[in-house]
């Protein structure tokens, strides 16, 4: 028997993995995080209309509101200015909240030693326009090692990341495939009611449905 957790935002990318694993495993643990986002409200909603649609056997909402506290990062400190209209040329944007994956993912070991799951499932995704610099295969591998050497033993932990290289379009039609409810996700980093259309994130979705030839089912304001 395979037991999962999938670390799931309620964004597209995260959506398509917990598909996925939901497709591979025979039981799936969700795993949310309140970091103090912008849209903290929106994907909270999110991942509770996802746990009702796939019914994983356990569900928990974490609160990570110290990530805001912290700050340095456009989507936790509301003193740095969203870019709009454009995506970030610069190596490491403004979104990146500092060692944000490491923390989930702690929590996500800790939860998965507890209730014996052998995969912890991620949608980071390292080639495309993010950048972040917790989003790379090397920074997964190192992690492996970490769980390895930091865990009891008793059970193998390991992370999935099923949609590490693919593109934003690949992404789109894996969902497809795999049914994913796209309806149910959201990538927008401004608003919680109508998707802007203009941040990062929305262009880079709105552009990956594009690609894809499929329409997408939210609606924006731009």
């Amino acid at each position: 028997m395979i037991r999962a957790v999938v670390l799931l935002s309620g964004g597209m990318d995260s959506l398509v993995t917990a598909a996925y694993a939901v497709s591979e495993c025979d039981e799936v643990c969700f795993l949310h995080f309140n970091y103090g986002q912008r849209t903290e409200k929106r994907e909270l909603s999110c991942f509770k209309a996802l746990v009702n649609y796939y019914q994983p056997i356990q569900a928990k909402v974490i609160d990570y509101s110290w990530l805001s506290e912290i700050g340095g990062s456009a989507l936790t400190d509301r003193t740095i200015p969203l870019q709009e209209g454009t995506i970030s040329s610069s190596k490491i944007p403004i979104t990146y909240v500092p060692f944000r994956n490491a923390t989930f993912l702690c929590s996500a070991v800790a939860w998965a030693e507890v209730i014996k799951a052998t995969r912890i499932y991620i949608g980071a995704v390292e080639e495309d326009s993010s950048g972040y610099p917790d989003c790379r295969e090397v920074f997964f591998q190192a992690f492996n090692k970490v769980i390895a050497t930091g865990t009891k033993g008793e059970i193998p932990i390991a992370i999935i990341t099923p949609v590490l290289h693919n593109s934003k379009a690949e992404i789109v039609q894996l969902g497809i495939k795999l049914q994913a409810p796209f309806e149910l996700s959201w990538s927008c980093y401004t608003d919680n009611d109508v998707a802007c259309g203009i941040c990062e994130s929305c262009i880079l979705r709105k552009k990956a449905f594009a690609q894809a030839g499929f329409e997408d089912p939210l609606p924006y304001r731009n």
